[in-house]
């Protein structure tokens, strides 16, 4: 998994929490990503230092403007994928799985034309 990747799938999960829950805790991350605790510090440190998200003193974890914009754009292109390729009768898990992958790899500019290609159609 590339760097960016995994910093992506931090950002969606946080915005995904953030929409189900009062606030986001590293171990709420950590529980919904199957992770290890000491996996999700090190990613929220990273991601703190590239300014995507603020911890409080409690440890509560929200999301800066960019981090929110960045994790959007993630969370539209899997929601996206995902339901097309339910659409087109691909099993759900399989549909997620395969909409994860793209998500992170498909341009801006190519993710656009096939959603509008795929609304007009």
């Amino acid at each position: 998994m590339r760097h960016d990747e995994s910093i992506e799938d931090y950002l969606e999960t946080i915005l995904i929490l953030s929409k189900k829950r009062p606030v986001v805790r590293s171990v709420d991350i950590a529980n919904e990503m199957g992770f290890k605790k000491p996996s999700v510090s090190v990613a929220v440190k990273n991601m703190k230092a590239k300014e995507y998200i603020e911890v409080s003193e409690d440890g509560f974890i929200t999301l800066t403007p960019s981090g929110k914009k960045r994790a959007k754009n993630i969370y539209e292109r899997h929601t996206f994928f995902t339901k097309w390729f339910t659409d087109l009768g691909i099993d759900e898990e399989t549909a997620d799985e395969d909409a994860c992958s793209i998500e992170h790899v498909i341009s801006d500019k190519t993710f656009k034309a096939i959603r509008n290609y795929v609304d007009k159609s």
